[in-house]
């Protein structure tokens, strides 16, 4: 699963640069498009395993859900935050720690953690909508998280996440943290 997460990940930022090079491409002038056409391909280093062809068709509805579920972490509110969650998820964590969670244990899990803090803020930098050929819905977010323990003790980080859903739950869910300076 990990591979995929790099996969993903590599795809979604290929992704982002292919679509700034169309836009670009759109804006030449006709007899320039039909020179770039006119480029053989590059032959790349690698063959992604899992997938090199995405989207962005993924509903706003699937997006609401995983934004969605930031807030609800932000805001403490665990019951809505299992609601929306699979009855069962793959979670992989910034440690490398990796677990299926039933929905019960995985609510129970974030209990225990989210009842350390007094407050949770979270700035969220970016998003993107990502549907791979093989169907999966993915939402990868980019944010900063400032929590704010009941000891007193602040800790801030960047994180970069890739939430999975399937029929409007999310199935799965990666987090990479880098702590901030």
């Amino acid at each position: 699963m990990k591979k995929t997460i790099a996969i993903i990940i590599s795809a979604g930022f290929l992704f982002a640069c292919n679509n700034a090079a169309e836009n670009k491409t759109e804006e030449k002038p006709a007899a320039a498009s039909e020179a770039t056409n006119a480029k053989p391909a590059i032959e790349l280093p690698f063959k992604a395993e899992y997938s090199s062809n995405f989207t962005q068709d993924v509903s706003d509805q699937d997006l609401k859900t995983a934004l969605d579920s930031y807030v609800f972490w932000r805001d403490g509110d665990l019951d809505k935050l299992a609601a929306i969650m699979g009855d069962t998820a793959e979670v992989e964590m910034a440690d490398g720690s990796s677990k299926k969670w039933v929905n019960v244990e995985l609510k129970k899990m974030w209990k225990m953690h989210r009842d350390s803090m007094s407050k949770v803020d979270i700035m969220m930098e970016a998003w993107t909508k990502l549907k791979s050929d093989k169907g999966d819905n993915i939402i990868a977010t980019w944010y900063k998280e400032t929590d704010t323990y009941k000891t007193g003790k602040v800790d801030s980080a960047y994180y970069h996440d890739i939430n999975i859903l399937k029929d409007g739950k999310i199935v799965y869910y990666s987090t990479f943290k880098k702590p901030a300076k």
